[in-house]
Formats: C-alpha cells, structure tokens, sequence
C-alpha cells in the first residue's frame, strides 16, 4: 500500500465522520470547561466551611477524578467504542488496586477522621505509641513529628487512631505540677512560702489561677510537697526547670535538707565465724522396694509357676496311690 492510498483513506475517513470528529472535540471542551467550573465551585463551598484545607484539597481531587472518569467514557462511546467492557475491566483493575493498597487504603480512611476531628493541627506536641514531638505535617497517609532533640518521625495515620494521643498543644494554658521533698525536720510553712514565691518570681507564671503547693505524703524519709501553677503552653519548659532549679536554690539558702537515699558500707576486722558439722557424709543404703509385676516376662513367669506346682502335685498324688496299691 503506498503513500496515496493512505492519504486517500484519511480523506475517506474524514469526509464520511467529521461529524462524529466535531462531536468529539466539542464534548471534549465543553467537558473540560464543566470539569474546572464544578471544581471551582466546589473549592469556594468548601472554603466557606471550618474543613481543613488539606481536607478541601482531597474532595476536590476525588470530584475532579470521578468528573474526568465519567467524561472519558462519554467520549469512548462517542467514537463507538463499546464501555460494558471497558467498565468491566475498570471495575477488576480497582479492584486489584484496593487489595494490593489496602494498607494504605486504611491510613487515607484514617486521615480523613483525624482531619475532620480536628484530632490535632500542625505545631502541636503531641505524645503516641512512645514517641513525641511537634507535629510538623499531616496528609492522608502519614503524619510527621519532629522531636524535641530535632529527630525526624513519619508515623502512618492507622497507628495514630489506633492508639491514645496525647495533645500537650490542644488548649493555649498548660499546668506545671511538680513535687518537692525535704527532711522531716523541715517547717512545712516556709517551705511551702519558698515554692510558692519562686513560681511567682517567674513573669511567665500565672497568678490567677494563683500557684499552689501544700504537704501532700508523709514519705518513708521525707515531707513531700505538690505544687503546681499556670503558665502559656510555649513556655512550660522554661516554666519547669526555672522552678526546679530555684527551688533546689532557695531551699539550700535557707537550710532546708534535701533528703537522699544513702547506703552505708562496713569493714569487717574479724573472721566470721561460720559453724558446720566435720561428721562425714554416711554410707549410701540401698532402700529395699517390693519388685512390682509390670512386664509380660513377670506375668508368664507367674503363670509358668502355677502350672508347674499343678503338675507337682499332680504327680505326689500318684505316687501315693501307686504306693497303696
């Protein structure tokens, strides 16, 4: 077939479809249009919302998706193409798709519930499964944390439902508690004024609610003290350790024992004395145990006896009676 008669043919085609072609090409734009109108409309009726962004993002990626799917078949039956089939197919490649990810099927279900819950949002501190960290980034798959030692964890959004979090971040105030111990001796009401006017010294501290401390256990070797007081959720760090180390301070000014465990260590100057009995161990004496009949042996051997005293007797018993003859 040479150049000519194709040409010829892609004439043919055209002349005979063009129709069919400009049907095509108009379902094609006026789809494109209607795709990136509904989209538009949907991103503004999803902004009006307190839905996430990320969550916005996701709707309208799945409405944009379906619109495209449905647009294409419409343009495959155009052309006469048949789609029973091409549904069919569809439906099976889905199919397999959703089995091989269905791991990751459940951690997009699980980030769409923590983006709709407001479960937590980025720079919060949160605590779960034994990792913590300040969130840095949530999708549909995975959330990320940053540790406070500036470690990176990438945890899949399945182990966040599945598991208690703990959202330090979630409200702007933060409470510090903190305990205290010092040696019995100590005048509880001046140590109590010591804890209470070192957290007051501190600009970050609340005072109203006013900090607190009171006597709470009478320990094995110590009063120990509970104390806490209020501060802005950025601050609590600085809070705490501002306190425990001026705390430790005035304390040790004031000469207020810190009790410790403390463990005490003797030298011993003499050889212990250790009795014990010089008699040797006595001789081994074999228990005497009545021989039990388990074995077959033992119970033919039994049998054989029997009979064998049967046929003594037998045997006395005609001897006699040949004697008497």
């Amino acid at each position: 077939m040479d150049f000519a008669e194709i040409w010829q043919q892609i004439k043919d085609y055209f002349t005979n479809s063009y129709m069919s072609i400009i049907t095509f090409f108009a379902a094609l734009l006026i789809g494109i249009i209607v795709i990136k109108l509904i989209c538009t409309i949907f991103r503004k009726i999803f902004s009006r919302t307190k839905m996430e962004k990320i969550a916005q993002a996701f709707l309208v990626a799945i409405i944009k998706f379906v619109l495209w799917l449905i647009l294409i078949l419409v343009l495959l039956s155009l052309i006469g193409v048949e789609i029973t089939g091409i549904l069919t197919a569809v439906s099976a490649v889905l199919l397999a798709i959703g089995m091989a990810l269905q791991t990751n099927i459940a951690n997009l279900a699980n980030g769409i519930v923590i983006v709709s819950t407001h479960m937590f949002k980025k720079g919060d501190f949160i605590s779960v499964a034994g990792s913590d960290g300040f969130i840095t980034e949530i999708n549909f798959l995975f959330t990320t944390l940053m540790t406070i030692d500036n470690k990176k964890i990438t945890m899949p959004n399945s182990m966040i439902v599945n598991n208690a979090v703990v959202n330090a971040g979630a409200n702007p105030r933060r409470r510090v508690d903190l305990t205290f111990s010092v040696a019995y001796a100590s005048d509880v009401e001046q140590v109590k004024k010591i804890i209470t006017d070192v957290m007051k010294s501190n600009g970050a501290v609340y005072l109203d609610p006013a900090p607190f401390c009171r006597l709470k256990t009478l320990g094995q070797s110590s009063l120990d003290f509970f104390s806490n007081c209020w501060c802005d959720s950025a601050d609590y760090w600085d809070v705490y350790y501002y306190i425990v180390e001026n705390v430790y301070n005035e304390l040790k000014r004031n000469g207020i024992a810190v009790p410790f465990t403390q463990l005490e260590v003797r030298t011993l100057t003499e050889k212990p004395v250790m009795p014990f009995n010089a008699d040797p161990l006595p001789e081994r004496k074999e228990k005497t145990r009545k021989k039990e009949k388990n074995t077959v042996q033992d119970i033919l051997d039994d049998i054989n006896k029997k009979i064998e005293k049967r046929k003594k007797k037998t045997k006395d018993g005609k001897s006699k009676k040949s004697e008497k003859q």
